[in-house]
Formats: C-alpha cells, sequence, structure tokens
C-alpha cells in the first residue's frame, strides 16, 4: 500500500466518534449510497427533478443537449385546385422541426475522510449503514445547493428569466399580510407563464416560510354578524390543510421544504425569503460517470481512508450554460452571467421565483 503519512486533524480519531467507522469496499457501498440520495431527494420525489440518458457522456466538459424546440405549424387552406397552398402549386409545403442549441455543464466534485483503527474500536454500531446515512444526506444536500445555485442565476437579479418568470412581493422594511405568501400572489406566479400556468405543480420554499403555511392552515375565521362591521375571530380548528398534508392551501401545489432555499437581504432588512415553483421534469439530470467510492488502507498511521467523487450534469431544458469556463463551483452557478436562454419564448420554460417576506422571519444581523 502506498505509504501516506499521518492524515493529520482531518482524520477521525477515538475521540470523535460514538459509532464504528469500518470503511466498506467501493462497488456495493456506492450502490447502497445512489439509492440512499435517490430516496431522500425531495425534489426526484416530487418529479421535478428526473433523470435523462442525454445527459449521460463519458467525454467532455459540457454537453450539447438535443431537445426539440415546440412546435407551432403554419396552416394550409386545402382546396380542389392546383394552386392550393402556400406553395401555390396544389400541395402542403414540408415544414421544418429545429432544435435549439443548449449547453449543459459538467460539474466535478468530491471529498476525503479517514478514520484509525482505535476509533473503530470505540463503539460497535454498524459502521456501512451509519456513514451511507450519513453520507446520503450529505450528499442529497449537496445537489439541492448546486440545483438552488443554478435556479438563483437563471431567475434571480439580472438572471436571463429575472424580468418574465420572477415576482417579487416581499419588502425590506414594513411587511403586513400582502407580502406574505397567499393564494393571490402564488396565482399571480403561476400565471407569469400564461396559459401553460397548469405545467407549475411544486413549490420549494425555505421552512419559515411554511411556518406560516401552516399557521394560516390551521386558523380559521367567523362573524357572529352577517351586517357591515360584524366583527372577525380568529381561532382554531381551521381548513386542516398546509405543508404537512403536502399540498399548500388554496393553491394545489406540492410544498417542498428546505433551509437551503435563499433568503435576500442585507442588514437591517427584513428577511426575504425566495420559493421556486416548477412542474414535472423542469430540472434533467445525468452523469458523467456514476458516482465513486474509492477507499485504501495507510498502514504506517493505522488508517483507512476513503474519497468520494461524483460528475454530475443539471439541465434546464430552454437554458443554456453561456459561461466559457466548465466545472462550475456553485458561485459560478448562481451568477446570471453564466446562463442565457435557447427557448425565445420564456414561459415555457416551468419554473418560477417568487419572493415574499414571513412573520416568523426577523431582521438580518
Amino acid at each position: 500500500m502506498t505509504y501516506l503519512g499521518n492524515l493529520g486533524a482531518g482524520s477521525t480519531f477515538a475521540s470523535d466518534v460514538t459509532s464504528a467507522t469500518r470503511l466498506a469496499t467501493s462497488a456495493p457501498f456506492a450502490r447502497y449510497l445512489q439509492e440512499e440520495i435517490f430516496l431522500r431527494s425531495a425534489f426526484i420525489r416530487s418529479g421535478v427533478m428526473r433523470r435523462d440518458p442525454r445527459l449521460q457522456t463519458t467525454v467532455g466538459t459540457r454537453i450539447e443537449v438535443p431537445f426539440f424546440d415546440p412546435i407551432n405549424a403554419t396552416e394550409e387552406k386545402i382546396e380542389s385546385n392546383n394552386t392550393w397552398g402556400t406553395s401555390g402549386a396544389g400541395h402542403f409545403t414540408a415544414q421544418k422541426v429545429t432544435a435549439s442549441t443548449q449547453y449543459a455543464t459538467i460539474t466535478h466534485r468530491g471529498f476525503m475522510f479517514a478514520a484509525d483503527d482505535l476509533s473503530k474500536l470505540a463503539s460497535g454500531e454498524d459502521p456501512l449503514r451509519h456513514f451511507a446515512a450519513q453520507l446520503a444526506d450529505d450528499l442529497a444536500k449537496k445537489k439541492t445547493a448546486k440545483l438552488v445555485s443554478q435556479l438563483e442565476g437563471l431567475l434571480g437579479a439580472a438572471g436571463p428569466l429575472n424580468a418574465t418568470n420572477n415576482l417579487t412581493v416581499a419588502v425590506t422594511t414594513g411587511a403586513d399580510a400582502d407580502n406574505y405568501l397567499t393564494a393571490a400572489n402564488i396565482i399571480q406566479a403561476r400565471y407569469l407563464l400564461g396559459e401553460r400556468q397548469s405545467a407549475v405543480t411544486t413549490i420549494a420554499m425555505h421552512s419559515l416560510m411554511a411556518a406560516y403555511l401552516e399557521q394560516v392552515g390551521m386558523l380559521t375565521f367567523s362573524t357572529d354578524s352577517l351586517v357591515a362591521g360584524g366583527n372577525i375571530t380568529w381561532g382554531g380548528g381551521g381548513v386542516g390543510v398546509g405543508p404537512r398534508q403536502g399540498y399548500m392551501p388554496m393553491a394545489g401545489l406540492n410544498v417542498i421544504v428546505d433551509d437551503q432555499m435563499p433568503i435576500l437581504g442585507t442588514s437591517g432588512q427584513l428577511q426575504q425569503f425566495v420559493c421556486y415553483l416548477m412542474g414535472p421534469g423542469t430540472v434533467y439530470e445525468g452523469d458523467q460517470m456514476p458516482l465513486r467510492i474509492e477507499a485504501d488502507r495507510n498502514i504506517a498511521s493505522l488508517q483507512d481512508a476513503v474519497a468520494v467523487h461524483y460528475h454530475h450534469v443539471q439541465h434546464i431544458p430552454g437554458t443554456t450554460w453561456a459561461a466559457v469556463a466548465d466545472n462550475p463551483t456553485n458561485t459560478v452557478l448562481a451568477t446570471a452571467a453564466s446562463w442565457g436562454l435557447a427557448y425565445s419564448e420564456p414561459r415555457l420554460i416551468p419554473a418560477v421565483r417568487l419572493v415574499a417576506n414571513s412573520p416568523f422571519g426577523g431582521t438580518i444581523p
């Protein structure tokens, strides 16, 4: 085996653990981990993200994605003569099916951790399941963080979809009910897509936004007088719908609650929460190679080391990677100049950004 030297403070020692961390071989562990990540991803479970074989490749730094443009056929009037049609020659004129030039960038990410033998003797839990559960949650979070960065690059300030697929009702001071997440502004955000508003089926939001939905879902109001000026009383026993039931009151949307959703604002301003409204298959994903887990033994320091690396692609049809370089960081993914539009009609892209306040939010320090 290779002599690595002691792997230093980044290694796991007996004082750091309460469970064993005996590392497994790469192949079965990687398969187990991929299944765990799939089961933990709310974006996959909701149908917003799906795997696409067109994003599987073994070479290159980006992928030219072969998505066809929406069809808008030109009708021709049929007559019983030899001059009908746009050709003027008594027959149909063939029309083209075209494809947009869309590019998806490949990101290469990974990390390593290690444990010495004394740390493994500190407890007797099942190390494979313990390690896999921890790592699967962590990788699922990192996949979500990457997606959020991409959505902010496309839909955030100066992004190619910001002017058309974005609704901001949040304010920096003095928020009231009009600036919270309501059925009215949810509907307004959906109808930014026009007649294609029904393509939106899921909303992703921060937990402090979901808390407000839960509050109003558990409240009802009544009046003891039907005349003008009758008192309205709020109390418990409300409609009983909200994120816990899997959809949002009065809006018919699945809800994803994730604290990685962005919070906007500067010091002294109210928190402004970013929500994303998306539909089935809004995001396609693939891998340049399957997730790899490689383990090695350092006999000189009595340490086992494991390296995890993954080479991932995420693509929103109708958009394109416009930066010169590939393999971007999340910061570069969140940069508006990194992206462009492939579709001339942005409403064909079922992704909308909604920014609102929450009474459970506070002021940014």
